[in-house]
């Protein structure tokens, strides 16, 4: 078993942060500051393509859940990102999506590609992440966890969610269906599924299509107008309230 190490520690209005690497894989834990007599529920996050684990989405979402519900949250940085090294092919990838872009050519079969190979490195990356942090006494083996990515965090996280029995609700959105559907029809959890109805790059068909591939007996479609980056910030408060009602606690007034 990859064993967990934390490599800093820092404190701030109440949420504990702490950096750690698990198998020589790079990430963060946040945590309430106070201890808590009883484990919380864990929510592991991915975040989008060119991000990083710290990016202000991924610490704003984890203020949320920490402030708010009391829960840990944990993301690693994705191969080939943040404090992790590029490859000759991140590096190829990466070439390809901006030559794309720059002649006004689809990105969508590049990044498709490109997440789908990232995802079969990180995948068993988290699975390791959860075991390391169900070893600590806060958070325990029996407590419900939870996954929310967004983006390359849902290239990520649905084929992690469909071989992860642990995983009890799951929210994702915002990418094609061409590779993620099959394994969407292994999800049988609680789903929520953002989607934007003017994304440039994936289109209204698409992302119906990846949803309508969960065979979740509850699944909640979230449709907002507006373009790829402009989901807007309140889907987040209602996120977190997904994961309250599935995996326990309530939400307070400064979530």
């Amino acid at each position: 078993m990859r064993s967990l190490q934390f490599t800093s520690t820092s404190s701030s209005n109440g949420i504990l942060e702490r950096d750690f690497t698990v198998g020589g894989v790079p990430g963060v834990l946040w945590s309430p500051a106070s201890d808590a007599a009883d484990p919380a529920p864990l929510i592991l996050m991915a975040h989008g393509g060119g991000n990083h684990k710290k990016h202000p989405a991924m610490s704003g979402r984890a203020r949320l859940l920490v402030a708010g519900c009391g829960f840990h949250v944990a993301v690693l940085d994705a191969p080939g990102h943040g404090d992790r090294p590029r490859t000759a092919h991140d590096e190829a990838e990466i070439a390809a999506l901006f030559a794309a872009r720059a002649a006004g050519e689809p990105e969508g079969p590049i990044v498709v590609r490109y997440n789908d190979h990232l995802a079969e490195l990180a995948v068993p990356e988290y699975r390791a992440m959860l075991n390391a942090l169900q070893e600590l006494p806060e958070i325990g083996t029996d407590g419900p966890v939870g996954f929310w990515g967004l983006n390359m965090g849902t290239a990520i996280g649905i084929p992690f969610v469909a071989v992860e029995p642990r995983i009890s609700a799951a929210v994702f959105g915002q990418h094609w269906p061409d590779v993620l559907a099959g394994k969407a029809k292994q999800i049988t959890i609680p789903v929520e599924f953002d989607l934007q109805w003017d994304d440039e790059h994936i289109s209204r068909e698409e992302g119906l299509a990846l949803f309508d591939a969960f065979a979740s007996k509850e699944k909640s479609l979230h449709v907002n107008s507006g373009r790829h980056k402009e989901l807007p910030r309140f889907e987040a408060d209602s996120a977190v309230r997904f994961f309250a009602r599935h995996l326990g606690g309530a939400v307070t007034a400064s979530a």
